[in-house]
């Protein structure tokens, strides 16, 4: 089972992947990512229709409403509510890809934090991406998401050496 917050599931809905995601994992997210997403569709950018496409497979996405409310000056209310879902349901990882949100994300979440690249690696070990292939949707990843150079890339880089 896998928490997944905004920038994840931008991230993984950028690439042609966002179906296998969806049909290899059992993925939750809260309704505050999902408000989110709403405003992020609104763009005409590529980050708008990576959203779009979230919104469009929510009936494959367990949405849960969460009561509280955790934020700090690194953690925004989408990845405070998915933190607060890992400690109401039992899940491996809570994705992110918000890399200043992550060592505090790390030391108050019920399951293990990663970037969403974690997922090739996960659909690599499956069966279903080919590891030749793992590198080039990384790179289109990176393209789309704006991380070539930026210290998430080479961390996303460092699960495929």
């Amino acid at each position: 089972m896998i928490v997944a917050d905004t920038s994840a599931l931008i991230s993984l809905a950028s690439i042609d992947l966002f179906d296998a995601f969806l049909t290899e994992f059992d993925v939750h997210t809260t309704e505050t990512v999902i408000e989110e997403l709403e405003k992020t569709s609104q763009y005409d950018d590529r980050h708008g229709n990576a959203a779009d496409t979230v919104l469009d497979n929510l009936s494959r996405i367990d949405t849960h409403q969460i009561e509280r409310e955790f934020t700090s000056s690194r953690v925004d209310q989408g990845e405070g509510s998915c933190v607060l879902l890992t400690k109401e349901i039992e899940t491996e990882f809570l994705i992110t890809d918000d890399l200043r949100a992550l060592p505090e994300l790390q030391t108050v979440a019920d399951a293990q934090v990663a970037i969403s690249p974690i997922v090739l690696k996960a659909l690599v070990k499956r069966g279903v991406l080919d590891r030749a292939k793992a590198p080039e949707k990384l790179d289109a990843l990176a393209e789309q998401r704006d991380w070539l150079g930026a210290p998430i890339y080479r961390r996303a880089q460092s699960l495929f050496e």
